[in-house]
């Protein structure tokens, strides 16, 4: 099966380089994207918003052939259903990595302070407690190493949506900061916060339980979550 990766703000291909052995060793292709304005430190990142991110992962699906599995990471959740929305056809499941479809009309966050046409990382005191669990001096050292600028457009520009196919592609959710009691929790009570996710036909909650970045605070368990729903799926 070919996977594709989709990191989060921030970060880029290599950010999943700890997450993939299992994926390659269990004889599956995977292609870890760098997304535009995120190539380096330098790169232009005026003009790209969330639609020239959703393009560029769906190029990739149309660059291989048959059916894919999409995995996205924080804002690459709402990127990826993005591209489920546009290439149904081509998805075998979409995988949420502690982040969920972003739904018509909605932004991935808009409160991220900006310099210009870039947001940087901020602080670690402008996060949540429940995003730094497991996340310590030094991989918040290496993390804020590695972080790039994010096209701030991506963060703010509304999602739009237009095939209703989209919920008939299965979806699992690897719930790191919330558990999966709490999102099935808010989906049965219509939470606008789960609304879109909540539509999805076949959903499959499975629990890692970290911060938000599992992929450097738990990155084997993360590669073994993600390959048991590739597994489910082939």
């Amino acid at each position: 099966m070919d996977i594709i990766l989709v990191p989060g703000f921030w970060l880029d291909a290599s950010s999943w380089s700890e997450v993939t052995p299992p994926l390659i060793a269990a004889g599956h292709q995977v292609h870890p994207l760098t997304l535009p304005g995120l190539e380096s430190p330098g790169a232009p990142r005026a003009g790209i918003g969330l639609r020239t991110h959703i393009d560029a992962v769906a190029a990739a699906v149309d660059a291989l052939d048959g059916k894919v599995v999409l995995v996205g990471h924080s804002g690459g959740g709402a990127i990826i259903h993005g591209v489920v929305d546009s290439r149904p056809e081509r998805v075998a499941r979409a995988v949420y990595v502690d982040s969920g479809p972003l739904g018509e009309g909605g932004v991935i966050n808009d409160q991220l302070p900006a310099e210009g046409d870039e947001i940087p990382l901020p602080p670690w005191d402008g996060f949540e407690d429940a995003d730094l669990v497991d996340l310590d001096e030094e991989l918040r050292t290496a993390f804020r190493a590695r972080a790039i600028r994010q096209p701030k457009g991506v963060a703010v520009e509304q999602q739009h949506l237009h095939d209703v196919r989209r919920y008939d592609v299965p979806a699992t959710v690897i719930a790191c900061e919330f558990p999966s009691s709490l999102l099935t929790e808010w989906m049965d009570s219509g939470h606008p916060f789960v609304a879109e996710l909540a539509r999805i036909k076949d959903i499959e909650l499975v629990d890692l339980p970290t911060g938000h970045w599992p992929q450097f605070t738990k990155p084997a368990e993360l590669g073994a979550a993600i390959l048991a729903a590739v597994d489910r799926t082939a």
